[in-house]
């Protein structure tokens, strides 16, 4: 073999090194072309995912928002009914209190038959009260 033979070969294997080595690096580059792909795909389904969890995220603070309102609302409602059920109570009180009243639930009482004693005790007033009352009536 002379000097020309070994440079053929020397030069022959070369190339087979650098076409075997551009053959690993376009495989690699292949690969990696993937990789990039796959990746760009989930970053798409996970800014997809971050758009609906804002806007889900925006429903329920809407959500959160109409029924703070509603609950406010309610509140003043409720307010206002107990203002009012409080002057029906206080009224009622005053009525149950008035003389023509605890005259006509002793009178009514006494032809129920009940006792002067119970009637004394059930409107509050004195057993004289309450024969004074029986005897005027009578």
């Amino acid at each position: 073999m002379n000097g020309f033979s070994t440079l053929v070969i020397f030069l022959t294997v070369s190339e087979l090194a650098l076409l075997l080595l551009v053959v690993l690096f376009f495989s690699r580059l292949r690969r990696s072309e993937e990789l990039l792909a796959r990746l760009q795909k989930n970053q798409d389904a996970l800014l997809k995912k971050l758009d609906f969890n804002a806007k889900l995220e925006q429903e329920l603070v809407g959500s959160f928002q109409r029924r703070q309102a509603e609950l406010t609302d309610l509140d003043q409602k409720l307010e206002e009914r107990s203002r009012q059920l409080e002057k029906l109570v206080r009224k009622a009180e005053e009525f149950t209190r008035s003389p023509d009243f605890l005259r006509q639930v002793i009178v009514n009482g006494a032809r129920r038959g009940q006792s002067p004693q119970a009637l004394a005790k059930a409107t509050g007033l004195s057993l004289d009260e309450v024969e004074l009352i029986l005897t005027r009536q009578g």
